[in-house]
């Protein structure tokens, strides 16, 4: 009875299927507003106090569900600043509002613009100002405090990042890799929240991996949801590419693409995105070989894989790049199946330690000769 009341008293008439549920939030919007400025005391020259500032402070394990819950109203004012008077001539500070955020927040004020980057643990951004109390030049009248509308942009933090088309079968392999679950489904957009997994090494060591939601064409210019599932990508080490064997077509009304005609299309969106991706290390997985044909289709294929360069003039243009990904490797996998999951398991490992090593800059001998020369006397 009490189930049957719920269900008619809902407004909507029926409940959100759950995995349209809102899981993960990767963009917010706040109306942060400083604390007004106490009035000043004319006739014996008091200064009111300054209003308190809203402030943004990054913190690891947060989320903006987190905020959201917090700020329910998703509405934030500081203190005012107190008023002068004949005890205290100097009036108070308002206090300040210091809001929690997630590691890796882009702040973005109301024209678009990107004003401010968290991307560290305790890193902190004002995001308004308090207005300054009442004093001889403000004819003692405390101001306003500065108010505006920002969006937090959230941008996944994680190793690795996996890319490619509707279906290729990305959900399946970060299950296939990690305890993560996905939601997993025969059709394509199964995956509408980037998912993060974790890899766990016997060593204990960890990787992180991001299933994003599938690209379309032109998702560099923001078809579809394009840059809301393209920046996530930004801020991952390496990409991982994930390309069905048979190619894919999206609707009948769509061109069918084939398995290296959708590489290039890969590599495309993402150089008119931001061709500073294609530095990443990356490996490309042909995936679905558990398919019928499949072996003779890769085998066929897998020459003109290893010499994109070659193949690249034979491209159609509209998804031809002008600069390629540099693969680490290139594997063939049946994610499905789990075929080859523990190779591409250690390839990963063994291409972010690659990368790692290449960023260690090489050590200075002669400075460190210098540091460690022996000073004084010597004992022969």
């Amino acid at each position: 009875m009490v189930f049957l009341t719920s269900n008619l008293l809902y407004s909507g008439g029926k409940f959100i299927r759950k995995h349209f549920r809102p899981h993960f939030l990767d963009s917010l919007r706040l109306t942060v507003t400083g604390g007004h400025g106490g009035n000043g005391f004319p006739k014996i020259g008091g200064v009111g106090g300054q209003g308190g500032c809203v402030y943004f402070v990054a913190k690891e394990g947060y989320t903006l569900k987190n905020v959201v819950k917090a700020h329910s109203t998703k509405r934030i004012k500081a203190a005012a600043g107190e008023d002068s008077t004949k005890v205290r001539l100097l009036g108070r500070r308002g206090n300040d509002q210091r809001i929690s955020v997630p590691v890796g927040i882009t702040v973005i004020d109301e024209t678009g613009r990107n004003i401010g980057d968290l991307n560290e643990e305790g890193k902190t951004f004002t995001a308004a100002g308090g207005g300054p109390g009442g004093c001889s030049g403000n004819s003692f009248i405390g101001q306003p405090g500065q108010s505006r509308t920002l969006t937090l942009d959230l941008k996944l933090i994680a190793d690795a990042g996996l890319v490619g088309f509707p279906n290729a079968g990305k959900s399946t392999f970060l299950k296939a890799i990690s305890k993560a679950s996905p939601k997993i489904a025969s059709y394509p957009f199964t995956t509408i929240k980037p998912q993060l997994g974790i890899i766990e090494y016997t060593d204990y060591r960890q990787i992180s991996v991001a299933d994003l939601p599938g690209l379309i064409e032109g998702a560099h210019a923001n078809i579809g949801m394009g840059h809301k599932f393209l920046k996530h990508v930004e801020r991952t080490r390496m990409l991982i590419l994930i390309a069905d064997i048979f190619g894919f077509q999206l609707s009948p009304q769509h061109q069918k693409r084939t398995c290296l005609q959708n590489v290039y299309a890969l590599n495309r969106e993402l150089e008119l995105y931001d061709p500073t991706l294609l530095e990443k290390p990356s490996i490309l997985l042909i995936n679905k070989l558990d398919l019928e044909g499949a072996s003779e289709e890769f085998e066929r294929i897998q020459p003109n894989l290893h010499r994109l360069e070659e193949q690249v003039a034979e491209c159609p243009e509209e998804i031809r790049p002008r600069k390629l990904l540099n693969f680490e490797r290139i594997l063939s996998i049946s994610a499905k199946e789990g075929m080859d999951i523990d190779r591409v398991v250690a390839n990963i490992r063994e291409v972010l330690d690659e990368a790692a090593e290449e960023d260690v800059p090489e050590p200075d001998l002669e400075r460190l000769t210098r540091k460690n020369r022996e000073y004084g006397p010597k004992v022969v």
